[in-house]
């Protein structure tokens, strides 16, 4: 599997016990009830490990990996992302999108014109910003209604309507 075809929940922040546990981090809620591995990157690449048992719930459980044993070989989990394919990811609403699918989008202003390309969105949750190239120079916008007015997904477009001076700051 590569990573492009994958999406990142979270990491493994540290062991837990002395029998192969490890705390998994997740950027979002997210249910693992119906998923039965994991993909973890390594150097670049993503390796399958196949989940023997889940306890806790949230964004913090405790995740006990087939043939991970011993505090060693969970302690060389640690700082792993954590991936599934992008197949796993729930829909979202109209107007909504994950970070890594608007990368690329054209950005359109409704008084200034064109702005340039999304190269990197960045935060979590409610506090995310999008990264834009404009003529060079790096512009953030917040990702939230006042300023986003639409996403279009087939066009690969987002429609903004920046306060007048945004782009002089």
């Amino acid at each position: 599997m590569k990573i492009d075809e994958c999406f990142k929940i979270g990491f493994v922040s540290k062991t837990h016990g002395l029998k192969g546990e490890v705390t998994a981090v997740f950027e979002n809620e997210f249910e693992l009830d119906d998923i039965k591995s994991l993909f973890l990157e390594f150097n670049g690449s993503l390796v399958p490990y196949f989940i023997e048992k889940i306890s806790g719930k949230g964004s913090k459980p405790f995740l006990k990996f087939e043939s991970v044993d011993s505090l060693t070989e969970a302690s060389e989990l640690k700082g792993c992302h954590l991936y599934l394919p992008k197949s796993f990811r729930p829909k979202l609403k109209r107007g909504q999108f994950y970070n890594d699918e608007v990368i690329g989008f054209a950005i359109e202003d409704e008084t200034a014109g064109s702005l340039g390309i999304v190269i990197e969105v960045q935060g979590s949750g409610v506090n995310r910003l999008l990264t834009i190239d404009h003529k060079g120079k790096e512009i953030l916008v917040p990702i939230n209604s006042p300023f986003i007015k639409s996403v279009n997904k087939t066009e690969k477009r987002i429609k903004l309507n920046l306060p007048k001076g945004y782009l002089e700051i």
